[in-house]
């Protein structure tokens, strides 16, 4: 039985003249914890939009245990357990913190219209559960106690980790983050290092992240995809990337010679 879980199969995102992404290849394992790196403008959040459903491939496939995701859209590949975190936030900040994170966790709610109008048992009873396992995600992050705040009165690492918890809620197979720690200091940096390492355990999660924060990534990652204008120029361990020749080029430049 293969290990592989989620897979880029030569995917290249084109838009007009400008390759953003070519013939991109590489496989996350179950249960992995792996990181994708590189330089500003490298294609980095063009490729979670492609394994998310957001852009579909110019040329390519995308690949869930084995099974093609090319035409579904995004909310499909969600409920097929693909889910991210964006660079920029996207709460429903009008909604509490509790509601944001229910929202998600109702996708996966099997009760009908009939159930709704009425407030069945089955209804009341799905309802509960779901709310119940809100608050225990809320709590992993120390957001219980603000669950029924607005999204906006949150500051704003606060959100970030809200969008985290929400992406939980909707029982991912896969959370591909992008820059978790954007914004961040170093000591909230440190706790969500601990954080995101603590839920891929408790929760059996692979997990797949965008990260300018390279202490971060090498702390915590197994496998690094480095990526520069579009193509993966390294690929394996932290030390196996932080020796690798055209990765210290790609961030550093070369010198020209006179």
């Amino acid at each position: 039985m293969s290990d592989v879980l989620l897979e880029a199969r030569k995917i290249t995102m084109q838009f007009g003249g400008l390759k953003a992404v070519d013939s991109l290849e590489f496989q996350i394992k179950k249960g992995q914890l792996a990181g994708l790196i590189g330089p500003n403008g490298a294609g980095k959040t063009t490729v979670f939009n492609m394994l998310t459903g957001v852009y579909s491939p110019t040329h390519g496939e995308v690949a869930l245990e084995r099974k093609s995701l090319k035409g579904l859209k995004p909310y499909e590949i969600s409920h097929r357990g693909v889910t991210r975190t964006f660079q920029n936030i996207r709460l429903f900040k009008g909604l509490t913190v509790l509601d944001n994170v229910l929202v998600a966790g109702h996708q996966h709610m099997h009760y009908g219209l009939f159930d709704t109008l009425l407030q069945t048992p089955r209804f009341r009873k799905a309802e509960s559960d779901l709310q119940d396992k809100a608050m225990s995600l809320l709590k992993i992050f120390h957001l219980d106690e603000k669950a029924h705040k607005p999204a906006s009165a949150l500051p704003y690492g606060e959100q970030r980790k809200l969008e985290i918890v929400r992406a939980l809620a909707t029982d991912p197979k896969i959370i591909l983050l992008d820059e978790p720690a954007a914004g961040m200091n170093h000591s909230e940096t440190h706790h969500l290092m601990e954080t995101i390492a603590k839920i891929r355990e408790q929760f059996k999660l692979t997990v797949l992240l965008i990260e300018h924060d390279m202490k971060l990534v090498m702390g915590i990652c197994e496998n690094i995809i480095v990526l520069d204008h579009g193509v993966k120029i390294e690929e394996g361990t932290p030390q196996k990337v932080q020796s690798s020749q055209k990765v210290i080029e790609a961030y550093l430049g070369v010198e020209e010679k006179e």
